[in-house]
């Protein structure tokens, strides 16, 4: 057995008042609960320090890198680095990057017991749009204020097991679990900021949402025989509603654990990472099963071409 005890910790609505330094005790409360509770690693929500600000449409670059994190740990986050060393957890963040040579990226970071950063992810699926668009019911502009992510889907062998990360939208693309799993991925983290309903389509509503949320990881985590760990940034934000759920996936795609709560909650499980083993030695035994003579249009084209 190789268990890791991981624990999702899922969070309300950050309201755009809200400052860092009220964010982090919140954060560090969840922290106290999972070491109560033993964790060895805790995941946090993408964008986990402020309010989901792609939601505004701004001009002003100055009012727009205010949202983001020019050093990692920061002075308002080093507590959180100091309590996760004192209690040897290792700990998935989610944040705005903003580096020092101007580039914007959505990305998280991988801690190990000592919290040193040993792995960092840039958020490469965006979804959204760069420009105001008046037929949307709200404005979702990651494509504005995000750059695609430059580093690819790499994992880090941590904790025991061999981890990686993804943010939000990317836990809907099949590749982003491919990539890893072919690197022999045994965890996948994943934290998200989803809308309780599509701003271009007003009847897909939370449960569809939902529904989706649990689809995608499900399908990741079976289809690659590892254990995913999606979690949430949920609750009415500034007027707008984000979905729970949060979930943790064992790698026969069954959920395990799941939020029943759209504000702070905790969800504590222990995962075993020999149960990846079954799944990667017999039907996801890529090396034996894959056929990669006939998957060309997956990296030589982007967008779909019916034939004639």
């Amino acid at each position: 057995m190789r268990p890791i005890t991981v624990a999702a910790a899922q969070m309300g609505p950050i309201q755009r008042t809200e400052g860092r330094d009220i964010v982090v005790k919140r954060m560090l409360a969840l922290m106290d609960e999972a070491g109560e509770k033993g964790a060895d690693l805790i995941v946090y929500p993408e964008l986990a320090l402020t309010t989901f600000f792609p939601r505004w449409f701004m001009k002003d670059q100055a009012e727009v890198d205010a949202w983001f994190e020019r050093e990692m740990p920061s002075k308002a986050v080093q507590p959180l680095f100091d309590r996760a060393a004192k209690y040897a957890m290792a700990m998935y963040l989610g944040y705005a990057e903003l580096t020092p040579d101007g580039h914007h990226y959505n990305t998280a970071i991988l801690t190990d017991r000592g919290s040193r950063t040993v792995g960092k992810y840039r958020k490469v699926h965006l979804p959204g749009h760069a420009e105001f668009d008046p037929e949307r019911a709200f404005q979702h502009l990651e494509k504005r204020y995000f750059e695609p992510g430059d580093l690819g889907f790499p994992v880090w062998r941590n904790l025991g097991g061999i981890i990686g990360m993804a943010v939000c939208n990317d836990r809907r693309w099949p590749e982003t679990y491919r990539v890893m799993g072919l690197q022999g991925v045994e965890m996948v983290l994943i934290g998200y900021n989803t809308p309780s309903v599509n701003s271009q389509r007003s009847a897909e509503g939370p449960e569809k949402r939902l529904f989706h949320n649990r689809l995608s990881a499900q399908a990741g985590a079976y289809q690659n025989s590892c254990w995913v760990v999606a979690v949430a940034k949920a609750g009415v934000e500034d007027g707008f509603p984000l979905i729970g759920g949060s979930i943790i996936v064992n790698p026969d795609g069954e959920i395990v654990a799941e939020a029943g709560t759209e504000g702070d909650e905790l969800l504590v499980h222990t995962c075993d990472l020999d149960d990846t083993v079954f799944g990667k030695k017999t039907i996801f035994d890529f090396a034996r099963h894959r056929r990669i003579e006939h998957y060309g249009l997956i990296t030589s084209r982007t967008g779909a071409i019916p034939p004639p």
